[in-house]
């Protein structure tokens, strides 16, 4: 009985395999990483066994590492790459012929179409290079900062963005939080740059509080914008349940921002302490136990120099 149970599931869940490479979009699957969720799904597994276990371990008994030049290099080239982003999503649509309403997925193999899965698809492999960000945890012992919710929103957001391609590569309303997310990402990247740069550029930095309020806008963008659709009186979107999704999505992080919002700027519980102890500089260039971003790592809150922002540990979206 148990063993033809198990033979049903297997056979179910090939069955499915079956029917999402059937579905998968003719004109994304030559692209890397998208002929089967296999193979994202196991890169992402191991992503959480190497942050989790293997990770912290190999660094039981070594000193972290400084990476400095490292993180800067890094930091500066997400800039550069979701600027890009940015623009070819501009360039396929949302500057050019998008009506920013309900805009449906384009199903020809026109330049425009074909310029907008690309970009996508570009998208989608930012969220395995922002993998590094838990990895710098990682290589300078920051393993605090590695928890549920981290490692959730880095692997949670490839996987799920590897089915939004695979169904509707070819952009439309589901593509406008993307967008955003990519703007966003120009700006937090390159204040982690700077942040990583060292004790000189701290002054640059006056606008760490501004962080927060631009990533509750970029939730406000993406909740109002995806709202439309329930309010149309018709609007054929070709897959609505990413719709959901996305509107769920940005709901939730609005509140999670909001609660840090009042938490830090209203009530002043999680206010930066200027601490230092006997150790002197850090390897980011700070003194003590205060991050080169100002913020006590201590508190519960502390956007880092590799390019995350938690709350309670949360990485910025």
């Amino acid at each position: 009985m148990a063993i033809k149970m198990l033979q049903e599931a297997v056979a179910n869940i090939l069955n499915f395999h079956n029917y999402l490479v059937e579905r998968t979009d003719a004109r994304v699957k030559d692209y890397p990483l998208m002929q089967s969720p296999v193979r994202m799904t196991l890169i992402l597994m191991g992503y959480v066994v190497v942050a989790l276990y293997l990770g912290p371990r190999l660094m039981a008994k070594r000193k972290p590492f400084q990476l400095k030049e490292a993180m800067i290099i890094y930091n500066f080239s997400m800039v550069a790459f979701n600027a890009y982003i940015v623009y070819e999503f501009l360039m396929s649509g949302w500057g050019t012929t998008y009506t920013w309403r309900c805009d449906l997925c384009d199903p020809t193999s026109s330049p425009e179409a074909l310029r907008m899965i690309r970009v996508a698809w570009l998208f989608y492999f930012s969220k395995y290079i922002e993998l590094l960000d838990t990895m710098f945890f990682v290589l300078r012992k920051k393993h605090s900062q590695i928890t549920f919710l981290h490692i959730f929103h880095h692997s949670f957001m490839p996987w799920t963005w590897w089915w939004g391609i695979t169904l509707t590569p070819a952009g439309g309303m589901g593509s406008f939080h993307a967008m955003v997310n990519a703007v966003v990402h120009v700006i937090m990247y390159f204040y982690y740059g700077l942040a990583a740069a060292g004790p000189r550029f701290q002054k640059f930095l006056w606008w760490k509080k501004y962080m927060t309020a631009i990533q509750l806008t970029q939730f406000v963008l993406v909740s109002v914008h995806i709202s439309q659709y329930y309010f149309m009186e018709k609007c054929d979107y070709q897959v609505p349940v990413f719709i959901h999704l996305i509107w769920i999505y940005g709901t939730f992080f609005f509140v999670l921002f909001s609660n840090f919002w009042v938490q830090a700027y209203i009530k002043g519980k999680r206010l930066p302490k200027q601490t230092e102890d006997t150790d002197g500089a850090k390897p980011n260039g700070t003194a003590g136990k205060v991050e080169s971003n100002g913020v006590h790592t201590e508190n519960g809150f502390a956007p880092h120099a590799n390019g995350t922002a938690d709350y309670g540990k949360v990485k910025e979206v």
